[in-house]
């Protein structure tokens, strides 16, 4: 079990962490960490361009002069897309791009990653990011004294008002829940930061076992209810 210390504001060592094995110790899987980061872009797509085709553009579809006898080549509407004005062929269409994989797949992308970052040494546990006021002169301190530069994404409640504020207008730093921490934010940032508490919550979110205890308990009901069934078919 891979053991961390925990550190203060004031880059302290105030105690140590276990962290489980099966969430912050599981295997790189760069395959399954593409897939997931690719399944989240394509769910953040809008998918609201759309060109007009011929039915779509206005325009009388009376034909302009006869087929024949003119002189002119021969035309049918002039919402055709040889006129200026006319339909688009073929164009881009308003469609929703997003896609969703198995939630086990999801939760192992997010093992793997937490883990590569740990293994990496730039995962930091924070006892608590408490801050006295909503200052980011405050918060960029808090960060230099913990060596945290660069893109920095940190894991704690949303009700720490204190830090949503003093961190919202610092660029490249973000601020998430345990149940908001997604593959793609985890990858776009190179450090890390959990509170104490965060580590707990992620480490349910995660667990292995809380998905085949899931599975059992599914089987369970399924089962209750064909024996049910049959009962009151007998």
């Amino acid at each position: 079990m891979p053991t961390v210390k925990v550190r203060n504001l004031k880059n302290e060592e105030v105690g140590d962490v276990e962290l489980s094995e099966a969430v912050f110790g599981a295997e790189l899987n760069e395959g399954l960490i593409h897939a997931a980061v690719k399944a989240f872009l394509a769910s953040a797509r809008q998918g609201t361009v759309g060109t007009k085709t011929r039915g779509d553009v206005s325009g009388s579809g009376r034909k302009l002069w006869k087929q024949k006898g003119t002189g002119r080549a021969r035309i049918a509407s002039i919402r055709s897309p040889l006129w200026k004005g006319g339909g688009n062929v073929h164009g881009p269409q308003a469609r929703d791009w997003s896609y969703s994989l198995p939630k086990k797949m999801k939760r192992g992308a997010l093992r793997s990653a937490l883990s590569e970052r740990l293994r990496e040494g730039n995962l930091v546990v924070l006892e608590a990011f408490k801050l006295d006021q909503p200052k980011t002169k405050d918060f960029i301190s808090a960060l230099d004294k913990l060596g945290l530069e660069g893109k920095t994404l940190i894991v704690d409640s949303l009700d720490n008002a204190n830090l949503i504020l003093s961190a919202r207008n610092v660029q490249g730093t973000k601020i998430v829940s345990s149940g908001g921490l997604n593959i793609y934010d985890l990858m776009y940032h190179d450090k890390l930061v959990l509170a104490r508490a965060a580590v707990d919550e992620l480490t349910a979110l995660l667990d292995p076992k809380r998905e085949a205890h899931g599975k059992a308990e599914s089987a369970n009901e399924e089962a209750s209810a064909q024996t049910e069934a049959t009962e009151e078919a007998a």
